[in-house]
């Protein structure tokens, strides 16, 4: 594939991750659609999508493609115990050539396990503040290209939007709900 057909492949991807999007109010569905599309467009091992707690401390698994149940469960990916999850939530996407190797991956065995080499991460960005991360993860060392960074960094703000939208519609839906029940409450009296 020459670079005109891999560029058409990702405006053709970001198409996709945008109807998704626009297409289900299902965050669950929403997120795993992107994980798929993420993993088929970059043509890479795996990829899931980790959303920050509330209390700001730990990436909780939102949704993921290719990676074993077992990987999954490792464990909760803890903030201060995560080199790499430190810098990317600092706004910025972050390589590691070989998380089985390095120092700043929390879960270097279990990547080791899994088959995974290479991740790279792009922060979900939104009103400037970073809610969560987009993880690829490579079965071999693999460099990143420019229009690869650039795929995963517009997923990851579409993501980000996707969560905004939802969180919304949870929010008008919980207010309009309230108002029908306050409704019904007057006019019973």
């Amino acid at each position: 594939m020459d670079v005109k057909d891999k560029e058409k492949n990702y405006f053709t991807a970001l198409y996709d991750v945008v109807r998704v999007i626009h297409s289900s109010l299902d965050l669950p569905t929403v997120l795993q659609e992107i994980v798929k599309a993420v993993v088929e467009t970059m043509n890479v091992k795996a990829s899931s999508l980790r959303l920050l707690d509330a209390r700001r401390k730990m990436l909780v698994m939102g949704a993921s493609h290719g990676l074993s149940k077992g990987y999954i469960r490792k464990g909760p990916v803890i903030i201060k115990e995560s080199g790499l999850d430190q810098k990317v939530l600092l706004g910025k996407p972050i390589y590691i050539k070989n998380v089985q190797t390095d120092p700043d991956f929390q879960y270097g065995a279990g990547a080791k396990a899994e088959g995974i080499k290479s991740v790279i991460v792009a922060p979900l960005i939104t009103q400037k503040k970073v809610i969560g991360v987009l993880r690829v993860y490579t079965d071999k060392v693999r460099e990143f290209n420019k229009q690869e960074i650039q795929f995963l960094e517009a997923v990851a703000n579409l993501s980000a939007l996707a969560l905004d939208n939802a969180r919304l519609h949870q929010a008008l839906q919980t207010n309009y709900d309230l108002l029908v029940a306050h409704k019904y409450r007057l006019d019973d009296n």
